[in-house]
This record gives structure tokens, sequence and C-alpha cells, in this order.
């Protein structure tokens, strides 16, 4: 009477492992039908955004005043967002600091939204057209 419990249970395990073993996923062939002018658009991008100097980029600006004012805003910068770069630069007759090269507005005002909770005098910069 034991014999057939064990009997049962070994059969099942046994059909189930050959069912996983000889089942195969579904195999198939994926075309996509691609318009030409959306490669070329797509390496125009890419050769635009290469090609963009740092005078076309958003910034933002988060101190305008003395140079101990600008270091010690630089460094408050610094440790309270990791995630942009900034810059110093001496524009008569104050020293600015600038936060971030962003390529779009809206990526500029997203930053300006996490900066201004530090540096609620924060604001972007357009580029400068040329």
């Amino acid at each position: 009477m034991k014999l057939l419990p064990l009997r049962n249970s070994s059969l099942v395990i046994l059909l189930t492992l050959s069912v996983c073993f000889y089942s195969h996923a579904q195999e198939g062939t994926l075309v996509i039908n691609q318009d030409s002018k959306i490669t070329k658009l797509l390496e125009l991008k890419k050769e635009i955004n290469t090609n963009e100097s740092d005078n076309e980029r958003y910034r933002i600006n988060i101190y305008s005043g003395s140079l101990e004012g600008a270091e010690s805003a630089r460094s408050k910068f610094k440790q309270a967002h990791t995630d942009w770069s900034t810059s110093l630069k001496y524009e008569t007759p104050n020293y600015k600091i600038y936060a971030g090269s962003f390529r779009s507005r809206l990526e500029a005002d997203r930053a300006l939204a996490k900066i201004k909770k530090t540096f609620p005098n924060a604001f972007p910069l357009n580029p400068k057209k040329q």
C-alpha cells in the first residue's frame, strides 16, 4: 500500500519533467518596415546634438555678487546638488555662478524646480542666439 503513493508521485514528477524538457517557446521573425526618412532624421538629430556649443545650452544662474559670496554659494550648491556642474564667471561688476548645461528649456525648468528649494533666487538663462 505504501508503494502506490510513491509510484504516483514519481510518475507525476517524471511526466512534469518530460513535458518541461520537450516544450519549446514560440519562435518567429519580426519585420519592421520603416520609412528611410526616419533614419535620416535620427542621424540629423545626432549631428545637431554633437555639434551644439556651450552657448546654445540653457544654464541656471544661482548667484550674482561678490567673489566670497560666489565661492560660498558654489560650495553650498555642490553639497546640495551633485547632479549638475557649476561654473564661476566674472561679468563686470559681479561674479556669477551658473549651474548645469541643459539642451532644452524643459530640462532647465525641471532642474530649476529642484534648485529653487535651496536657491530661491535662481533663474534660467536662455542660450545666445546667433
